[in-house]
């Protein structure tokens, strides 16, 4: 009896421990529940009832024109939209298209907690924050730049590259009889223009011949520094980046004119809109015939009024990366109900990028997480109302570059035979 006595006493002390240590545990865990309400989700960022995602977008100064129509198009369409019974919450922090503050702000929303950061501007600004998001493994999402980044870190670009937009009309040009010395550039010193100038080499290293002039580039490509002198080199002019200054990089290119005995036919421009619109005007006041081309950034019924205010009415090109604002598409015609009078070229890739997060991630098998949301991204490709967009086999969802051609003070979208015909 008595050793029957100590073993049901040992199993009922047993018993009262795993039952405490039960209590201890659920109580443990309610509280750090209640304490971190991002703790215990699926992933950081995502809650029972929510999903925070980030950007980091210029709300104020000059590059607020790109900055709020691109969060208001954002919002706009993750309006409305859930996720496994949860909402989307677009958190957006202002970093003036300065990449030091880039770096703050994007550290900032990641301490709070984000998924994703999805649809930040700019170029420069993609390059200093990459690492920082690598390092917290949060994906980059289609990100407003066509500097094509691969990484640090998970990054799935929706635009077409700068280099895409370049290479389609010098290769029109080209096409259409245009020597490739008769070719030149003019680009932001930065990340930005020198993507663009990348695509200026690859279209030019295509053609035969051209082994001296894309060594000039190479040399202006590989130079290090963040504003290093790029100008008198060759077929290429720089601006430094928050200066409209045009006459430096001017020079630059009739150096290389004087050098070659070649006029520049076309210039292809990689700079945001006043610089733009200032370096055009300044060549046309100077009597050059050259024809321009303009960049998706840089484009559209903004860069034509400011062109007519340099008496600018014709010889632009510029290149998009959407359909037109008043295409059928029922992306499009979605866009043009939510935003009115606000849609534009800008504010329509940042409606398309939100519609393409919220499908990626209504696709996802499984929890909500970083991992499960870049397997379902390229699972398969997506049609969203009429853009396609496919990132099975790299992280460029889309290729798709319009010209346009600046007619009347107006930019309308021309064919690639029309293209071709305007160098002839």
């Amino acid at each position: 009896m008595r050793i029957q006595h100590d073993s049901n006493s040992a199993v009922g002390m047993a018993a009262g421990w795993r039952r405490l240590k039960g209590g201890m545990t659920l109580g443990l865990l309610l509280g750090l529940s209640a304490a971190t309400p991002w703790s215990w989700a699926e992933e950081a960022g995502v809650t029972d009832k929510t999903i925070r995602i980030g950007a980091t977008i210029p709300l104020e100064g000059d590059y607020r024109v790109w900055g709020l129509p691109q969060k208001q198009a954002m919002e706009a369409a993750l309006a409305g939209q859930t996720v496994q019974k949860r909402s989307i919450e677009f958190v957006v922090a202002n970093d003036f298209y300065n990449p030091t503050k880039t770096v703050e702000a994007a550290k900032k929303l990641i301490g709070e907690g984000i998924f994703a950061m999805v649809h930040s501007f700019g170029s420069p600004t993609t390059r200093a924050v990459l690492p920082v998001l690598a390092e917290n493994k949060v994906p980059a999402f289609g990100f407003y730049t066509g500097a094509a980044f691969t990484g640090p870190g998970e990054v799935l670009n929706f635009r077409a590259s700068y280099i895409r937009e370049v290479e389609t009309v010098i290769d029109a040009a080209l096409a259409a009889g245009v020597k490739p010395t008769e070719v030149c550039a003019y680009a932001q010193n930065d990340a930005y223009g020198m993507a663009g100038i990348k695509g200026f080499r690859a279209a030019l290293a295509k053609q035969p011949g051209t082994e001296q002039i894309v060594a000039k580039v190479d040399q202006i490509l590989n130079m290090p520094g963040d504003n290093p002198d790029r100008n008198g080199i060759g077929p290429v002019g720089v601006y430094p980046r928050d200066t409209v200054s045009a006459r430096e990089g001017y020079l630059s290119l009739k150096k290389w004119e004087a050098a070659t005995g070649n006029r520049c036919r076309l210039v292809v421009t990689m700079a945001v809109y006043d610089p733009a619109a200032t370096f055009m005007g300044y060549a046309r006041y100077k009597g050059e015939p050259w024809i321009f081309s303009s960049p998706s950034p840089a484009a559209g019924s903004r860069l034509a009024t400011m062109l007519k205010e340099h008496a600018i009415t014709d010889k632009v090109i510029a290149t998009q990366i959407v359909p037109s604002p008043d295409s059928s598409l029922p992306v499009v015609v979605e866009a043009r109900k939510a935003l009115g009078a606000n849609l534009d070229y800008v504010s329509l890739e940042s409606y398309i990028v939100g519609k393409l997060f919220v499908t990626i991630m209504q696709a996802i098998d499984g929890p909500l997480t970083r991992e499960n949301f870049l397997k379902a991204a390229r699972r398969q490709p997506y049609d969203i109302g009429g853009v396609k967009v496919d990132f099975t086999t790299d992280n460029q969802g889309s290729d798709f570059v319009q010209a346009t051609y600046l007619r009347d003070g107006q930019f309308t979208a021309i064919t690639t035979q029309e293209l071709v015909a305007l160098f002839k």
